[in-house]
């Protein structure tokens, strides 16, 4: 039975190599992000290993205010130099060195312009010299307030040499200091892991990165001969006490790795959780292959069982091909996925400025997860035409037809029940459930969902494919391929169901999507009434800030009504981590904002009613507040104002500001006089910020747009990662098609000899492919509309309050799924117009 399975299956190598696409196609998915993340993570221990390898133990006071890698970034606390000094006076320490290390120190570039960086810091430092790592390259380290030195990545980005004259953007306004030495590190790298560094002079760089005279980030301790730095370590931990943290290099660097392998373990998710849907759309192919084959297979099947093959064996030999055919897949994914996974590292690289990945590496969990995924999604799909191949009974041998479709009321009950039941577990997770229940209960209920509509896709096939072909009935191929295309519905149906998942979660996504964007829309324009918005580009986790004078003279110019600032920052709310904003005046930002509320005094702050309800504070509340580097302190909720009215849920009053990590404005808002046109002040304001070329002065419809623009590239970023489930889809179509073109030799044959050309025979099979194509596009937009307009509906809460339909999209779609029947239907129409019109007649 397993010789006669073997030489079936490789009689039908085309069936192999389709129905293995799918799962190839998965497994690329899964081992790709899995080789991905292990080479990262094995990047990022290389890259701080390398940073701390001159560090023996390393001081630093612990953060005012815990960030994890997902919520932003974590600002350094501040320690006094007297620190240094006592750490110097330790037996077993040789050298102690005061660093300076925050992130903001923003070059701008000789075009002008402010050296962009997605993702790696900007980091600003004082110069403590070179190490065994650090080599001067030209020049010397900075020795006055005037000078700076960078390293090599970031004066070629800029356009520098040493003696340039070199604007720098830090928290203070701009300065300008001549470059007085660039430098490198070990093996030729121009910087670590794509970072722009600048170094000042030590009370240079606590000015404009701290803003505090005698501080610093860090102590770097050098041990002494023969004493070990777990030695020093232990020794200076309970001298320094509880609100510091000591530790040596090695941890220091597995610490400072952990923190964004945390982001890199959030993204490896987000591409398993895509490959997740790829190889369920596969197993919609996969099921219709086997399907299709074992309905080929009929009398084949029945000369076994009349040759003495039990049932038991019937299913075995299908089973044993699927093992085989997701054996071959994985091997073949996991190749693919190597590849897949190197391609985005150095994609990474390239987009973290150039850094030096780790060389690409195996993780034994790919490799397990590539097999154990190919071969159990392959069986997993082939059970139930397995089954149906078990009860192939053995006078079918002797007849001439296939098997006919059994009825269509047990799939459909099945069907109605699975999919009340997903919508059940969608509701509960959209309106009824809380917490971490809350994710799992609407993945589940879309996923069971889908399920469930595929179940009832056999029961609705018929009369919508027959619908839609009559817009091809005009010529007899047109006809024939409606016919086609209707005549077997489970079969239609499956192949449907499968161009329907991607679909449905594209046009989901897009419904939310254009739905939060018109909500933001309308609640800025309602809300909003300041007409011009000093606004910055936001490329790192630490957003840039302009000088606060800049809003001085902008409410000096004639027709200003009003002009403001706001500035934030990540604190300590009670017990909870909060976004909270600050601002000099309240009663000006409420002005520019068009409310209105009373100055904020240094011990009040005011708070929107969302956010009070949530936290159950009244007027009159005491609320602890850390900031991320001021002292504690408890405020007293003075205000309560409606949601939106004004910027952010938490405002905090002007005396907060400087113990902010970023002590600038990180936005401004500009109210007019009545009467007075946007175009007579924005260009005065856009003079004020000519020091400022991260900011630009907008009004307040292209502010707007902008932020709207946000939602577009989630939609393509979607796109583009369910791509691979539509690519998936699209091989379904051509497998069927294929498969189907083998299964009608005979029937081809007969309609070529009775007149039908080979050009009418594309024309049929291209019809054919339209119409299912576009019977599961149509599918999935019905779907994803009603799950997109349920969640915006469940989010409604969250300030998405309009419901808006993408009618374009949705055609989109619907002519994409037209163009890919064309596509999906070449290579098979081609096959059914070279059939042999004799051979065809006498297949048997």
């Amino acid at each position: 039975m397993i010789r006669a399975t073997l030489k079936s299956l490789l009689a039908r190598k085309l069936r192999l190599v389709l129905s293995g696409l799918a799962v190839i196609l998965g497994v690329m998915f899964v081992s790709g992000a899995l080789v991905l993340t292990d080479t990262l993570n094995r990047t990022f221990d290389s890259i701080f290993a390398d940073a701390y390898a001159s560090t023996d133990v390393s001081v630093a006071a612990k953060p005012k205010v815990e960030i994890s890698e997902m919520d932003g970034e974590e600002v350094a606390a501040t320690l006094p130099a007297s620190v240094v000094r006592t750490v110097q006076t330790q037996p077993g320490v040789r050298s102690a060195t005061g660093r300076v290390d925050a992130d903001g120190a923003r070059v701008i570039g000789a075009d002008g312009k402010v050296l962009t960086s997605f993702g790696p810091p900007r980091m600003g430092s004082n110069w403590t010299g070179t190490d065994e790592i650090m080599q001067m390259r030209s020049g010397r380290g900075p020795e006055t307030p005037g000078e700076i030195a960078m390293n090599a990545a970031t004066a070629e980005l800029a356009g520098y040499r040493v003696g340039d004259q070199v604007p720098v953007l830090t928290q203070q306004p701009k300065r300008v200091f001549t470059l007085v030495g660039i430098w490198g590190y070990t093996g030729g790298r121009d910087s670590v892991s794509g970072v722009q560094e600048v170094a000042f002079t030590t009370p240079v760089a606590q000015e404009l990165m701290l803003g505090a005279k005698d501080v610093f980030t860090s102590v770097t301790v050098q041990t002494a001969d023969g004493v070990s730095p777990e030695e020093v370590r232990d020794r200076l931990a309970p001298l320094l006490g509880d609100g510091y943290q000591v530790r040596t290099g090695e941890q220091l660097a597995a610490d400072s790795a952990a923190g964004l392998k945390e982001g890199i373990s959030f993204f490896n998710q987000i591409l398993l959780g895509f490959a997740g849907v790829a190889l369920f759309v596969g197993i919609f192919l996969i099921l219709n292959t086997f399907s299709i084959v074992v309905a080929q297979r009929t009398r084949e099947l029945a000369l076994l069982r009349a040759m003495g093959a039990s049932r038991g064996q019937v299913i075995n030999s299908v089973l044993v091909e699927a093992v085989i055919v997701g054996l071959l897949a994985a091997v073949l994914g996991l190749a693919a996925g190597i590849g897949a996974g190197a391609g985005l590292g150095a994609l990474f690289s390239s987009m973290g400025g150039g850094m030096d990945l780790a060389p690409i590496g195996v993780p034994l969990s790919a490799v397990i997860s590539a097999f154990t995924v190919g071969v159990l999604v392959t069986v997993v799909a082939a059970v139930l035409p397995a089954l149906r191949a078990s009860r192939i009974s053995p006078i079918a041998a002797m007849q001439d037809v296939a098997t006919p479709d059994r009825p269509l009321t047990g799939i459909t009950v099945v069907g109605s029940l699975v999919t009340a039941a997903g919508a059940a577990a969608l509701g509960a997770g959209l309106f009824v459930a809380s917490g971490d229940s809350v994710l799992w209960l609407i993945l589940g209920g879309v996923l069971v969902t889908f399920i469930g509509v595929a179940l009832l896709t056999p029961l609705i096939s018929r009369p919508v494919v027959s619908l839609l072909g009559r817009l091809f009935a005009w010529s007899v191929p047109g006809r024939l391929g409606r016919l086609n295309s209707g005549r077997n519905p489970r079969r239609t149906a499956i192949t449907a169901a499968a161009l329907m998942v991607g679909i449905a979660l594209v046009t989901g996504v897009t419904v939310v999507m254009d739905s939060a964007k018109a909500s933001l829309k309308s609640e800025v324009a309602s809300v909003l009434k300041a007409q011009i918005l000093i606004n910055g580009d936001q490329d790192t986790a630490q957003a840039p800030t302009f000088d606060p004078a800049i809003l001085t003279r902008t409410e000096a110019i004639p027709g200003v009504r009003a002009a403001a600032g706001m500035h934030t920052d990540m604190a300590k709310v009670g017990a909870d981590v909060s976004y909270v904003v600050a601002t000099p005046d309240l009663s000006r930002l409420a002005e520019a904002y068009g409310t209105t509320a009373a100055t904020l005094t240094p011990g009040q702050l005011a708070v929107s009613d969302t956010e009070a309800t949530e936290r159950g504070w009244q007027t009159g509340a005491r609320v602890p507040v850390q900031t991320s580097r001021g002292e504690p302190r408890t405020y007293t909720v003075a205000a309560i104002y409606p949601e939106n009215s004004l910027p952010g849920r938490i405002i905090l009053p002007a005396a907060a500001i400087p113990g902010f990590g970023a002590t600038g404005p990180v936005m401004g808002f500009v109210r007019l006089d009545d009467g007075v046109a946007v175009s007579a002040v924005l260009p005065q304001i856009k003079t004020l910020l000519a020091d400022s070329p991260e900011f630009s002065a907008i009004d307040q419809q292209t502010f707007v747009d902008e932020q709207a623009a946000q939602f577009d590239q989630i939609i393509m970023m979607i796109q583009i990662l369910l791509g691979l489930a539509i690519l998936i889809a699209v091989l379904g179509v051509v497998n069927t098609l294929a498969l189907s073109v083998l299964e009608r030799t005979r029937e081809l044959g007969l309609l070529r000899a009775i007149g039908l050309g080979r050009a009418q025979t594309m024309r049929m099979i291209t019809v054919e492919a339209v119409v299912i194509a576009v019977f599961g596009a149509l599918l999935g937009v019905v779907v994803g509309a009603g799950m997109g307009s349920a969640v915006t509906r469940a989010l409604e809460n969250d300030g998405i309050t309009q419901l808006v339909l993408p009618w374009t999209r949705m055609a989109t779609y619907l002519a994409l799924a037209a163009l890919v029947g064309i596509f999906a239907a070449v290579l098979p129409a081609i096959r059914a117009a070279r059939l042999n019109i004799l051979n065809a007649i006498a297949h048997d």
